[in-house]
């Protein structure tokens, strides 16, 4: 399941609980608001003002985002370990795709009126930040996926880059399973040459939208639907491979789940698990914040 975390992958909370890894989700969580703006100001050089306006925007967002949809995430990994706990389906595979795009979406419609707000007051220099910023992005993204070199050394960095993430989950492979994953991962088409084209598109055409910043009626509502609907625009051929992709990755985890020992089974149901009990523990703590500040101003 760990793959298809890529469906929320603009889901800017979602990657501030993953800059430190998994394994941390509640420090990394508490620390959101020093992440998130960090990351921020890279991409746009904040002004001290809008340094403030923006932390002051992430404060409210974190604020709500810990009250309504902690319990919620929580949920969702705990019906995630239910569904699992007697194997993996397509069904259940499908349902956590599914999930993963509703949980970004509905930040996306809590946070757009202030995101507009905020992208408003960018001046022509910060714009050229973020188009350095981007420069950087899709170098690192091109170095990482090996898109320079051949056929055979990306299907080995893609197949390395695999076996770290289930190995992450399931503990150590054995060299057996290691094997039977290479071959399982050939029905998969190689595809991050084109997700990297439909990123210098998607950057194309937010530069394109950040022109209509400063006139807020047509601006919001058509950055909100370019963010809530990522997946229009894309070219025939990524929609074809893209729609391939998921079926094979999908046939590949449950090939996958059958290779698996029962303790390695067990380890990733834990680990899932045990994201469900940090998000409610961190929801917990958050109500119990507010209870005691709604205690003290009476």
């Amino acid at each position: 399941m760990a793959r298809f975390a890529r469906y929320g992958r603009r889901c800017w909370l979602f990657a501030a609980l993953l800059l430190a890894g998994c394994s941390t989700l509640q420090l990394s969580y508490n620390q959101a608001d020093l992440l998130l703006a960090w990351r921020a100001d890279s991409y746009f050089d904040f002004e001290s003002a809008q340094k403030r306006d923006f932390h002051q925007r992430l404060d409210r967002l974190l604020v709500w985002h810990r009250r309504e949809q902690l319990p919620e995430y929580a949920r969702f990994a705990n019906n995630a370990v239910e569904r699992a706990r007697d194997g993996v389906s397509r069904e259940d595979i499908l349902w956590v795709i599914d999930g993963l795009k509703t949980h970004y979406r509905t930040i996306v419609d809590h946070g757009i009126n202030d995101s507009a707000e905020l992208l408003a007051t960018l001046s022509p220099a910060q714009l050229r930040v973020l188009q350095k910023q981007w420069a950087k992005d899709n170098v690192r993204f091109v170095e990482e996926n090996e898109l320079d070199t051949s056929i055979d050394k990306r299907k080995r960095a893609r197949l390395k880059r695999t076996l770290g993430q289930i190995s992450d989950w399931t503990g150590s492979l054995s060299r057996a399973q290691e094997q039977q994953i290479e071959q399982l991962i050939e029905a998969i088409p190689l595809f991050e040459h084109l997700r990297h084209q439909d990123r210098l598109r998607r950057q194309a055409e937010f530069a394109e939208l950040l022109k209509l910043r400063s006139q807020r009626q047509e601006f919001q509502p058509r950055l909100h639907h370019w963010l809530r609907e990522w997946e229009r625009g894309r070219s025939a051929e990524y929609e074809r491979v893209a729609a391939e992709v998921q079926e094979r990755r999908i046939d590949f985890f449950l090939a996958l789940e059958k290779l698996l020992t029962p303790a390695q089974r067990e380890r990733a149901l834990k680990r899932l698990e045990g994201f469900g009990n940090d998000f409610k523990t961190l929801s917990d703590r958050a109500a119990a914040t507010a209870l005691t500040a709604t205690i003290a101003a009476l």
